[in-house]
């Protein structure tokens, strides 16, 4: 109708269909959703435990592969871990282990023979009392190449025709000849130590040595070191052809053998002088065992002799694990070629006597000659050789055989699965007892899991995995560790942190220790939180009382593979004998639970030590948010090698060596040391932050930290990997690492900068040249890592 003042003013309107705004709607509308889909999983999955996820898998059957979001975040109370805070954690490691529990322990293990390869049931009890107490746990075996004793002999001979008409080149085979003394090679039975005692005890005997039966003149070599075989031939002491006697002590066994036979020696004979028993001797009026602290005279060290400082493991595999069926290559360069045996001081005492006026004395060499303490018994320490009438017949027969041996292997997993804690401790012994090596550490072990179960039926559950050992083979030649980093390399060199040693617990009353420096801070922070079973004043700590030498990492022990080998930072430690401490008969049959029981450690106490040491230094490495590395140490430990280095050349008898003074590696020790202080400060203030309280819902804060928390723990678990060399040291490709290997004509001891001291030593300035490059490289490739 046509409009007016009575009606509203009205327009028609036409309305068209509406303009689209965007194009594509459907496709932005349904990524809109996505999107929001996806950012609440995320916050899901950064709220969630990764264990509660699917597909939390690994290539590796040990640990499951760590995702993305899979961390501290998956518990509100982050950084503290669900169940057993880390302070409760700390008390109930310092509460639960008990003596007569590790008593207990050592009791079972050393009660029979448990050489390597033959102990089985030993095996499965281990795995079955962790899994006891909480820890799933299974058994890991090789098929290796290890020797049994057949028999042996060693006998003096004397031949029934006048000396002067026997030739100095003849041999006594086949002539007329007298015994003039058998060496009996037992260790006494003894009634006070049931052990000594069992039907089933191992012979005297060196594990890999050869077989053979030589008869010939013999020498005296005092410890058998490169140095003492090298002052005899200064001397013109004949030695091609003749049988060594040597002396336990200073080097490993077998490189006093490898010395021998290199230089034509045809025998080797070990026995221990109680010049290594400090004033606890029969001279200075203690009796012997059983009656006291003394040596028993019938002792005798069994050991291995493969060449430690060339190769570990099973020779037969070197650098990958000796599975059935691989491929085998001929272990003659790692083990010795001529026959050796191990003798008690009763036994060489009449051979060392019917020296007495032959060759030299020792007193007539330098200073590390002297100190033999056989001389009450009538014996001058005469060189030899022994004269043409009087030799030595050497009998040893062994089985090779490749036979199974077994690693139990215990597993706790974290929340953390590609930051992984390894705990260690060989089972297998050289005799039925093996009170102090290794089954003190054994003992010490089971303690540490029974306490860590308790914990977890508390309810705690780690940061990170934590895996325990008991290691088949050490006594041979680190077989089982060795085998068994070598087969898992990957996954270790991936996700372990660091790998912790308990060998010979406790034989006496000092702690010892040894150790990557990054773990120098955290080892004087576990001694510190233990009390001492030595108080001399009230509330002494394990630290108190300890010279804080911690000392660097050579080989003879499981950690080997784990430093050397792999670059994962390792400690060794236990408590040690001195002077005045009962005579520790080290793998002897007197190794026994008697001999702890009454001398060794009288209570236990030092057990339980050595286990709440052990454990706190596993539980600060498990527990704390930023690993408690400390590449400062490291870098100040570079130093102090770097100038044993320059002593090392300055006593050479090239002048060119001896004026070089490596300004190169002096410049990059101390980039390293500058960049290591920054990244150590940087480390304890994000520990800082982490440790201040935040509520769960600013979920984003903890995110931060966490990312700056693992980006600085990543650098802190590889750094050490920095040092290996891929090609290996020269001649011995399996130590890969630049800064620590053993010492390659010392073997126990550690050697530092080990390529470029054998290039010193060997006046190759062409070599000192090639691996101080090396070094330098690697140190820089470190400070990198760091910046």
């Amino acid at each position: 109708m046509p409009s007016n003042e009575q009606t509203p003013l009205l327009q028609t309107v036409v309305i068209s269909p509406p303009r689209q705004r965007y194009s594509h709607k459907y496709i932005r509308r349904f990524s809109t959703i996505a999107l929001s889909f996806i950012l609440i999983a995320v916050i899901i999955l950064f709220l969630v435990p990764a264990h509660w996820l699917p597909g939390n898998h690994s290539e590796s059957e040990w640990a499951p592969r760590l995702q993305p979001w899979s961390s501290y975040l998956s518990h509100a109370s982050w950084p503290q871990n669900r169940g057993e805070s880390y302070e409760e954690l700390r008390k109930l490691l310092l509460e639960s282990p008990k003596e007569e529990e590790a008593r207990k322990w050592s009791h079972y293990y050393t009660g029979g023979p448990h050489l390597a390869g033959k102990n089985f049931s030993q095996a499965l009890w281990t795995k079955r009392l962790w899994e006891d107490f909480g820890v799933q746990s299974r058994i890991v075996d090789y098929e290796v190449y290890i020797n049994y004793p057949l028999g042996h002999r060693l006998a003096l001979l004397e031949d029934t025709i006048k000396s002067e008409k026997v030739e100095e080149t003849t041999s006594l085979t086949g002539r007329t000849c007298k015994v003039k003394y058998e060496c009996s090679l037992e260790e006494d039975v003894l009634e006070e130590d049931p052990t000594s005692a069992l039907d089933d005890r191992i012979p005297t005997f060196h594990g890999y040595g050869a077989s053979g039966n030589v008869t010939a003149r013999y020498v005296y070599i005092n410890f058998g070191t490169y140095a003492d075989f090298d002052d005899l031939i200064k001397a013109n002491v004949s030695l091609r052809g003749n049988i060594a006697l040597v002396k336990y002590g200073r080097i490993f066994r077998g490189l006093k053998i490898k010395r021998a036979q290199e230089l034509g020696m045809v025998g080797v004979v070990m026995y221990t002088d109680p010049e290594e028993d400090g004033e606890v001797t029969e001279q200075n009026g203690y009796k012997m065992y059983p009656h006291g602290p003394a040596r028993n005279p019938s002792s005798v060290q069994r050991g291995s002799v493969q060449f430690c400082s060339i190769v570990a493991g099973d020779p037969t595999t070197p650098g990958y694990p000796s599975k059935p069926g691989v491929p085998r290559v001929d272990p003659q360069w790692n083990i010795p070629s001529i026959p050796s045996l191990p003798i008690s001081y009763r036994d060489a005492l009449p051979i060392l006597r019917a020296l007495n006026g032959y060759g030299p004395r020792a007193s007539d060499f330098n200073k590390y000659w002297q100190g033999g303490k056989l001389g009450y018994k009538g014996v001058q320490y005469h060189i030899g050789p022994s004269p043409p009438h009087l030799q030595l017949n050497l009998v040893t027969q062994h089985e090779y055989v490749i036979t199974p041996l077994w690693n139990v292997i215990g597993v706790v997993n974290g929340t953390l699965s590609d930051e992984v804690v390894v705990l260690g401790n060989h089972r297998d012994a050289w005799v039925a007892g093996g009170a102090g090596d290794p089954n003190s550490g054994s003992a010490a072990l089971n303690e540490i899991i029974r306490s860590f179960g308790i914990a977890l039926k508390l309810g705690w559950k780690p940061l990170r995995t934590v895996v325990f050992a008991s290691w088949d083979g050490e006594e041979y030649g680190l077989i089982g560790s060795t085998e068994w980093v070598e087969e898992f390399m990957p996954w270790l060199s991936d996700s372990a942190i660091a790998y912790l040693n308990v060998d010979v617990g406790v034989r006496g009353p000092v702690l010892a220790t040894s150790a990557s420096p990054l773990l120098n801070k955290m080892i004087f922070e576990a001694t510190s939180a233990v009390q001492s079973p030595n108080q001399t004043t009230p509330n002494q700590s394990v630290g108190d009382v300890w010279d804080g030498h911690i000392a660097t990492m050579g080989s003879g022990s499981d950690f080997t593979a784990f430093q050397d080998f792999a670059g994962i930072p390792s400690a060794d430690m236990g408590f040690r004998g001195i002077s005045d401490s009962p005579v520790y008969h080290y793998h002897s049959n007197y190794d026994s639970f008697a001999w702890m029981d009454r001398f060794g450690d009288k209570g236990w106490h030092y057990h339980i030590a050595i286990t709440k040491v052990w454990a706190l230094l596993a539980a600060a490495l498990v527990e704390t948010p930023i690993i408690g590395f400390n590449v400062t140490d490291y870098a100040i430990g570079l130093q102090h090698y770097l100038e044993a280095i320059k002593t090392t050349a300055s006593g050479s008898p090239d002048p060119s060596i001896r004026s070089t003074s490596f300004p190169t590696l002096e410049h990059a020790i101390a980039r390293l040391h500058d960049e290591a202080i920054i990244f150590d400060a940087r480390a304890r203030a994000l520990a800082t932050a982490i440790a201040g309280e935040l509520p769960w819902w600013k979920w984003w804060q903890k995110a931060r930290l966490f990312l700056q928390m693992r980006q600085v723990n990543k650098k802190y678990k590889y750094f050490e990997r920095k040092f290996l060399y891929e090609q290996g040291l020269d001649g011995r490709s399996q130590f890969k690492h630049v800064v620590f290997a053993p010492g390659i004509w010392t073997g126990y001891s550690g050697a530092t900068f080990p390529g470029l001291v054998e290039a010193i030593d060997n006046q190759d300035r062409k070599g000192i040249r090639r691996w101080t490059h090396i070094i330098e490289n690697k140190i820089d490739e470190a400070t990198k890592w760091l910046s």
